[in-house]
């Protein structure tokens, strides 16, 4: 699948070496540090390219910008009518948190930011380091990456892409169940947490009854 990664950076980054390791055809765009940028795509067998010509060739693309600095990214991808988007940000710093008008998730406003996309939040709720170390585990004890989105063919996608990248996915609904997922790390949510598929069902019996998810499991 070609994939174009938006903001190669510690999540986007590892994103891209993992789904090109599982032979996926990946673009890198929008980076401060060209130079580096072309080291990186050299060096996991992938390509750079501006924003707009990795969106063009991109079956789907992974934005994973700094919350600040979505805007501008989509300034430079223009329009992502009928691509799946994985979104990977959080919204931290200026016009995070605060920003948000009540009652709306992070990546429902995402999606307003680009209408015509079929967005999907995933691959943002553990550190770029634990991805890093812990992709590829034995089925049982496989990481979850959660994900929601409200096109379930896209949804589909990105679960494939998921596994591809050796973790679970774990679906939690739709773009305004989204909050479960979102930062900061608090208590009834999963966003900093480490679930594996057995445990991560309890959380989505517990979402569609209404009941607050069970506590993060300790796996020492």
């Amino acid at each position: 699948m070609r994939i174009a990664v938006i903001g190669p950076g510690r999540i986007g980054g590892n994103a891209a070496r993992l789904l090109a390791r599982a032979g996926h055809d990946v673009t890198l765009a929008f980076s401060r540090d060209e130079a580096r940028l072309r080291v990186l795509a050299e060096d996991i067998g992938g390509r750079a390219a501006s924003p707009a010509e990795a969106v063009a060739a991109a079956e789907v693309v992974i934005l994973s910008v700094p919350w600040r600095l979505v805007e501008a990214a989509l300034e430079q991808t223009g329009p992502l009518d009928g691509k799946v988007v994985v979104d990977t940000t959080n919204q931290f710093g200026a016009g995070g948190l605060e920003a948000l008008p009540n009652g709306t998730t992070a990546a429902q406003l995402n999606q307003r930011r680009m209408p015509g996309a079929r967005l999907v939040k995933s691959f943002n709720t553990l550190t770029s380091g634990f991805q890093t170390s812990e992709a590829g585990r034995p089925a049982a004890d496989r990481v979850v990456l959660f994900l929601c989105g409200d096109d379930e063919a896209a949804k589909h996608t990105v679960a494939g892409l998921i596994r591809d990248a050796g973790f679970e996915p774990v679906d939690v609904g739709g773009l305004a169940d989204a909050a479960v997922m979102e930062a900061p790390r608090r208590p009834g949510s999963v966003y900093g947490e480490e679930y594996r598929p057995a445990d991560a069902r309890a959380v989505v019996d517990a979402l569609r009854a209404g009941r607050p998810i069970p506590p993060a499991p300790s796996y020492g």
